[in-house]
C-alpha cells in the first residue's frame, strides 16, 4: 500500500527542497480544525482560537473543509516562493477549472473524487454529483460547494482574503518561530541530495519514503495504492512544523508531485500516557487491524467522521462489505457511530489507536 512516483530519467536537480510559508499556514489551519491529531501543539490551537476576532474565526469554519481531512492541491505549491503574498499571487493564476476540482476533492471527502473529462461547472450530471458528495458531508460542506459552484471567483477572493487574515492574526508570528528550524532543516536536505544523493536524500525526509531499487520511482508509504510521475516537472518535498505527524503528497493528475513531510523534534518530551486496556481487548483490536482493507479504512476515519458510503466510494467497496468490517472495527472499540439526520457518521477513537502503539497511530495519519 504505497503512493509511487516515477522519476526514471529525472536530472537530480529536479529534485527539490524548498520551505512554502503557504504549505506552512495549511499545516497550522489543519492544526486547529484537527487538534486531536496533533496534541503537542493544542496548548497552541486554544491559544489561538481564542485570541481570534468572530469573523476570521467564522470564514476558518466555513472553508475548513480545504485543509481538515485533506488539503486542497493548490495549498501545498509545486514552487514555494519566499512569501505567503507571492504564493497566493500564483494560486490566483490557476484557472477555475482546476482550482474548483481540487477544492471540491476535499470538500467531498477525504479521498480523490475523479470527475473524469466533465466538469462540474459545465456538466450537470458531474455538478449534481459533487453537491451529492457534499451534501453527505453535511450542511456546511453542500453550502460551501454551492457557493463555489456557483461563482468560483467570489470564493476563491474570499478564501485568499481569509488566508491573510490568518497572516496578520497568527501566521506571521508562528512563521517567524519555526523559519530558523525550517532553513536548518533544508541546509541538511540540500546537502545530502548534493554529496550523497536522491537515495540519502529520501531517507532523511521519513522512513516512509524511499528510493526503489532501480532507482527509478519514490516509493511514499501511504497506506494507498496510487501512483503518478514526475517526469519534465520534478518532485517537490516542503518541510513542515506544525505537519507533524502527517506526510502529505500531492499526486492528482495534472499536478506535480509534491510532498510536506514533518521535520525531526527538537527534543524527545514526555510520551503521552495511553489507556489502560486489558489482554483481551488488545487482541480484538489487533486482530481488527490485520486486515489491510480495515486499515485503510482507518485511514480515511482518522482524517474525520465518514458515512458507510463515502468509505464504500472512497475504497471502490461495496457498502456491505464496508459493514462487515466497520463492525470488527467496531467490536474492537476502534470506532464509534453517531446518526446526524438520515447519514450514520463513523468516527475512529485515537485514544484507542494510541493505546496500540504511537508507530500505529503515525502510520494512519501519514
Amino acid at each position: 500500500m504505497t503512493l509511487r512516483i516515477d522519476i526514471a530519467g529525472l536530472p537530480a536537480e529536479r529534485l527539490r527542497f524548498a520551505a512554502s510559508p503557504l504549505a506552512e499556514l495549511t499545516a497550522m489551519l489543519h492544526v486547529l480544525a484537527e487538534p486531536g491529531h496533533h496534541p503537542q501543539l493544542a496548548g497552541w490551537a486554544g491559544d489561538v482560537w481564542t485570541a481570534l476576532r468572530p469573523e476570521p474565526a467564522e470564514r476558518l469554519r466555513e472553508a475548513e473543509f480545504l485543509w481538515r481531512s485533506s488539503q486542497a492541491d493548490f495549498l501545498l505549491p509545486a514552487r514555494p516562493r519566499p512569501t505567503l503574498a507571492e504564493e497566493l499571487d500564483d494560486v490566483d493564476r490557476i484557472d477555475d477549472e482546476r482550482c474548483v476540482t481540487a477544492a471540491l476533492v476535499t470538500t467531498c471527502g477525504s479521498n480523490r473524487v475523479h470527475f473524469g473529462a466533465r466538469s462540474p461547472l459545465t456538466d450537470a450530471r458531474a455538478r449534481e454529483r459533487a453537491l451529492d458528495l457534499a451534501q453527505s458531508r453535511g450542511a456546511l460542506q453542500e453550502a460551501f460547494a454551492e457557493r463555489l459552484l456557483a461563482d468560483p471567483a467570489a470564493v476563491r477572493a474570499r478564501v485568499r482574503d481569509t488566508l491573510e487574515q490568518c497572516a496578520e492574526s497568527f501566521f506571521d508570528a508562528a512563521w517567524a518561530g519555526v523559519a530558523v528550524r525550517l532553513a536548518t532543516d533544508l541546509r541538511r536536505k540540500n546537502d545530502l541530495l548534493k554529496r550523497q544523493g536522491i537515495g540519502a536524500a529520501l531517507a532523511s525526509v521519513s522512513d516512509a519514503v524511499t528510493l526503489a531499487p532501480d532507482g527509478d520511482c519514490i516509493v511514499v508509504d501511504k497506506l494507498q495504492d496510487k501512483a503518478t510521475a514526475a517526469h519534465g516537472t520534478g518532485v517537490t518535498f516542503i518541510p513542515s512544523v506544525f505537519g507533524r505527524p502527517h506526510l502529505v503528497a500531492v499526486h492528482a493528475p495534472g499536478w506535480q508531485p509534491v510532498v510536506q513531510y514533518p521535520v525531526a523534534e527538537e527534543s524527545s518530551a514526555e510520551p503521552v500516557s495511553p489507556e489502560t486496556v486489558s489482554l483481551d481487548t488488545v487482541t480484538l483490536r489487533l486482530r481488527a487491524l490485520s486486515h489491510p482493507v480495515r486499515l485503510r479504512l482507518l485511514r480515511t476515519l482518522a482524517r474525520g467522521p465518514h458515512t458507510n458510503r463515502e468509505l464504500a466510494h472512497a475504497w471502490e467497496l461495496t457498502p456491505p462489505e464496508v459493514s462487515r468490517h466497520l463492525a470488527v472495527l467496531r467490536r474492537a472499540g476502534l470506532l464509534t457511530a453517531r446518526r446526524h439526520g438520515r447519514y450514520v457518521r463513523y468516527t475512529l477513537d485515537l485514544p484507542a489507536l494510541t493505546a496500540l502503539g504511537s508507530d500505529l497511530l503515525a502510520a494512519v495519519l501519514r
